[in-house]
């Protein structure tokens, strides 16, 4: 029998089909919590039914899309009840692209899907956390948000913004029993970065290299984060954004 503070917990999860989404997934799911997922691909979906099937749910559409998030909220809460835990990890990069390379549509991409998608899932579970005067959101930001050199010019701009709304999120609705706290990835060996790897793989030696752990590490350590973000360990955690990241914003 698994005996977690999480067992009976509801945990909403975008981007849940791979990487550091589906590692939350899994990390949630053995703690026992139940875990609805969301994502645009359902390949990776369906292997954690396979894997959870009293469990896990999901539904598949797009953050930057107001209809399929209203649809998959309004299941996730007709299947558990409530949401206690929401995990925006939903993300897509930019390439590296500079200001002058980013066209109009490369730039809306990137910011429905880091900050317009995450303002879409809060503003549609946040209202039911207020009504139970409980609720944990950790948002995925980046190093990124933090630093230049993390990303593209959308990409930066787009982390240096689910930074500061995480920040406004929690001082708006801390005093109504809501946490909101964001974590900055550094390099984390996921299927969005397989092109650093691809090839001769000097792209992701480099990247070693510049980190000052010396190495990349994996989206379950960035799950383990999670879930002490989302617990009562952390309760007087509010507004932060915590790296994990080898150290590379510490040189």
């Amino acid at each position: 029998m698994i005996q977690s503070e999480f067992v009976g917990k509801n945990v909403f999860i975008t981007g849940a089909a791979s990487g550091i989404g589906y590692a939350q997934a899994s990390a949630f799911l053995e703690q026992g919590a139940s875990v609805y997922g969301f994502d645009i691909d359902p390949i990776g979906l369906d292997k954690l039914v396979n894997a959870y099937p009293t469990n896990f749910q999901y539904s598949v559409g797009s953050v930057s899309e107001q209809t399929d998030v209203s649809k998959a909220v309004d299941q996730a809460v007709l299947v558990y009840g409530h949401i206690d835990v929401l995990c925006n990890t939903a993300g897509v990069l930019d390439g590296f692209t500079k200001t002058l390379d980013t066209n109009e549509a490369l730039w809306d991409r990137i910011m429905d899907t880091n900050i317009k998608g995450m303002f879409f899932v809060t503003n549609a579970i946040l209202p039911s956390m207020l009504v139970r005067k409980s609720g944990v959101l950790v948002n995925m930001a980046s190093i990124a948000g933090l630093v230049g050199g993390g990303g593209g010019a959308a990409y930066t701009a787009s982390k240096h913004a689910v930074v500061g709304y995480t920040k406004q999120v929690n001082l708006d609705y801390c005093r109504e029993g809501i946490r909101a706290n964001a974590i900055a990835p550094g390099a984390i060996q996921t299927p969005m970065n397989a092109a650093d790897f691809s090839g001769d793989g000097k792209i992701a030696e480099w990247v070693a290299q510049e980190t000052p752990a010396g190495r990349w590490a994996q989206p379950e350590e960035v799950a383990k984060l999670t879930l002490y973000l989302a617990g009562a360990a952390s309760d007087y955690i509010h507004g932060t954004v915590i790296p994990i990241d080898g150290g590379w914003t510490a040189k």
